[in-house]
């Protein structure tokens, strides 16, 4: 009895041994992949059609759809100039020890104007010190970057073609149906004029591992290396998203696949084409997550006279609508925020003490600047403000986490009044002078206002 007890034993110790190496050592995490190796392009739209959403069928012939938009859909090379160490230079002491290296990266993108206007994703056309579009036609063209905004993963290209190019129309991404058939075309593995088929699986998907864009859709059409940048469009053959990512064990698609919604790639194509950057809208309050069974966004409080204050909300409202279409989540609300402009507005439907209310919010401006890079967030002086310090410009520190700051003993509240012994216009003045700052080797120099009021100058090497 001994001895088989001992034989069981053995064989249990070794199963155990088995299945922990095979989960150590074999099975890979599942990540979310952003197609880095083969960048896709997408076109610039530059009418405005909004989407009708069929609800009477659900159509099984796809050639119509996929004929309309598979002449926009182009091939992206990305070529990249990178200076790499050269470990042999380096160690015999020739010259600085590095190498150019070109690097070559492809991808999607889409063509939204007939004039030649292409949408992709920023990680597409990142560093990039030389663009080649191939349309469906085999016809190569050089494209330039009209802007980028890597926050969103959207940049605009421009070609010259004439007037006569084929395009995609923007649909309305808010009216697509989870459910609904899609289509996915683009250049996977550098086979062009690929188009697959799936339905949209979720919309407002909040990706771990991505913390900028929070209203992804969801689709289970094929999407693979190749296809960023490249179109999402809805059987009318109109865009309804730009294809960005994948969730996989390998790289490769398994089931997933992730579009940033028309509607928000639209706003900061104009916003970029007009402003030359994104403008970002708030609504000024701060969000309660802590009750995962409200079904809506929980505001827990609101700024003093921002867009919200003004229009009204309160502490432990639940906003449950925007301009009618249903809030869950704050994926949600974001989604519809990324989408506007400061000063367009908004109709909000929340609850308060079980009641629905309905207000109307003006959108204002952000006013603050994230610089991650430095571990700082810094926001605009109010008139008050500068009266008060006699400046004509200026950036409060709203929160520091900067090692360097906090060494001198800067805290939040405190005022950059110079850097580098030039005057602070704003928060984004700021924090590009801080940003070129640290990208040389020159000693940085501060001068400061403390919550006593009082001027502080500092000066240290990064």
């Amino acid at each position: 009895m001994k001895k088989i007890i001992g034989v069981l034993a053995v064989a249990i110790l070794g199963g155990v041994v088995t299945l922990i190496g095979y989960k150590f050592l074999i099975e890979k995490p599942q990540v979310v992949v952003k197609q880095t190796t083969q960048p896709t392009l997408q076109t610039f739209k530059a009418s405005y059609r909004p989407e009708v959403v069929n609800t009477t069928s659900t159509p099984t012939d796809f050639t119509e759809a996929a004929e309309k938009t598979v002449h926009a859909v182009v091939h992206v090379k990305n070529t990249a100039i990178r200076e790499v160490l050269n470990p042999y230079d380096y160690f015999f002491g020739r010259g600085d020890g590095t190498e150019k290296r070109e690097e070559v990266g492809t991808g999607s993108g889409v063509i939204i104007s007939s004039d030649g206007y292409i949408v992709t994703n920023n990680h597409v056309i990142a560093n990039a010190t030389d663009l080649e579009v191939t349309l469906n036609d085999h016809k190569k063209l050089k494209a330039k970057v009209i802007g980028a905004d890597e926050k969103n993963d959207i940049a605009l290209l421009k070609v010259d073609a004439g007037e006569d190019l084929p395009f995609i129309p923007f649909g309305n991404s808010d009216n697509v149906k989870v459910g609904e058939w899609v289509l996915a075309v683009g250049n996977p593995y550098n086979l062009t004029s690929t188009v697959t088929a799936g339905i949209v699986s979720a919309k407002g998907r909040d990706l771990e591992g991505n913390a900028n864009i929070d209203a992804f859709i969801q689709t289970d059409a094929a999407v693979n290396p190749g296809n960023s940048g490249g179109a999402l469009v809805n059987t009318r053959g109109e865009l309804i998203g730009i294809n960005t990512a994948i969730t996989s064990r390998t790289g490769s698609f398994i089931g997933y696949s992730f579009a940033v919604p028309s509607n928000i790639a639209k706003k900061v194509i104009d916003d970029l084409l007009e402003y030359g950057d994104v403008q970002e809208a708030v609504l000024g309050v701060n969000i309660d997550n802590s009750d995962a069974t409200i079904d809506g966004v929980k505001i827990s409080s609101v700024s003093e006279g921002a867009a919200a204050d003004k229009a009204g909300l309160k502490a432990n409202d639940i906003i449950v609508k925007v301009n009618d279409v249903p809030i869950t989540q704050f994926s949600d609300l974001k989604g519809q925020l990324t989408a506007k402009r400061p000063g367009e507005q908004m109709a909000l439907t929340i609850t308060r003490d079980g009641k629905e209310i309905e207000k109307l919010v003006t959108l204002g401006k952000k006013d603050y600047e994230e610089i991650p890079a430095l571990n700082i967030v810094l926001k605009d002086l109010s008139k008050q403000e500068l009266k008060k310090n006699h400046l004509k410009g200026g950036a409060k520190i709203l929160q520091n986490a900067n090692k360097y700051l906090e060494a001198y003993g800067v805290e939040n509240g405190y005022i950059i009044a110079k850097i580098n012994k030039k005057e602070v216009v704003n928060a984004a003045d700021a924090k590009r002078m801080l940003i070129e700052a640290a990208q040389s080797d020159e000693p940085l120099f501060l001068e400061v206002i403390n919550l006593k009021g009082e001027r502080e100058r500092y000066g240290f090497r990064q």
